[in-house]
């Protein structure tokens, strides 16, 4: 089994879950507002590895640290989920130099994992930080957030799957004003979009990152894997295909231990255990 990253630009913290855990990754650079520098990156990839290898993690979070104290008479640094890449990292790279990093980068590892995963984001989430956020299953925003593509600016596009996604999420129109523009938008703004799920205030955010979490946890380790399967063909294939592989998944699941152990418990009031088998 994958080894646990070990850095302290990542956090990682193990919360019991009903039948198993929940693992919440705290990317803790607030000086740079959490920032995504090479060795966070390689970090979250070693964790994706993790979690998909343990059968007891149900659920990846992820979050920005907090910013720090300032110093007296300096202004506090705003809060952040992910401020995007660390630019001063792009300086002097050509595309011979930096193509490897984005064939097998940090955002494709998280939106390849089996288990479900959450963005809880307060502050901001721009470039690679909104790529981070859109490629996790779910986002929980606080009302101080704001999201933005701003690459633009930096002579550059998305590059961690930032256009697809975002056009997939938002639409063809708001994705090329967000992208071309390189402008922000807030919190209400990106709810009403369909950018995030729900909105709350900070002091909630954690609260609600944990009680959708556990609801998960709750469900079919292999159901949960197969349902994301089933929504991700939506991506992938034209309407007619995708309901064929829905069915074809659905009637599959009928050979499964759960199944039965699902049925039997809601035919007699129980409460199921899952075997995810």
């Amino acid at each position: 089994m994958a080894e646990l990253p070990d850095v302290d630009e990542l956090t990682i913290e193990e919360y019991p879950s009903e039948n198993g855990v929940i693992v919440v990754a705290t990317v803790n650079r607030p000086e740079k507002l959490n920032s995504l520098n090479y060795t966070v990156k390689d970090a979250i990839k070693s964790l994706c590895t993790w979690v998909q290898d343990s059968d007891e993690v149900r659920v990846l979070i992820f979050r920005g640290a907090s910013p720090l104290p300032p110093p007296e008479g300096k202004r506090q640094k705003p809060h952040a989920f992910v401020a995007g890449a660390d630019v001063s990292e792009f300086v002097g790279k050509d595309s011979e130099t930096i193509r490897p990093e984005f064939e097998e980068n940090v955002w494709e590892a998280v939106w390849n994992l089996r288990k479900p995963t959450i963005a809880l984001i307060d502050g901001y989430a721009l470039g690679g930080g909104s790529e981070l956020a859109l490629s996790c299953d779910l986002r929980i925003a606080t009302h101080r957030s704001m999201f933005g593509t701003p690459e633009i600016n930096l002579g550059l596009i998305p590059g961690g799957g930032g256009t697809q996604r975002l056009t997939w999420l938002v639409g063809y129109g708001k994705a090329m004003e967000m992208v071309m523009g390189g402008e922000m938008v807030d919190a209400e703004e990106a709810y009403r979009i369909g950018m995030v799920n729900h909105i709350v205030e900070p002091e909630q955010l954690m609260e609600k990152g944990m009680e959708i979490a556990s609801n998960l946890a709750t469900k079919s380790a292999l159901t949960i894997q197969i349902a994301k399967q089933a929504v991700r063909t939506a991506l992938d294939h034209p309407i007619t295909d995708g309901i064929l592989l829905e069915h074809n998944m659905f009637v599959d699941l009928f050979d499964t231990k759960d199944k039965e152990i699902g049925v039997s418990a809601f035919m007699e009031r129980g409460k199921p255990e899952w075997t995810g088998e």
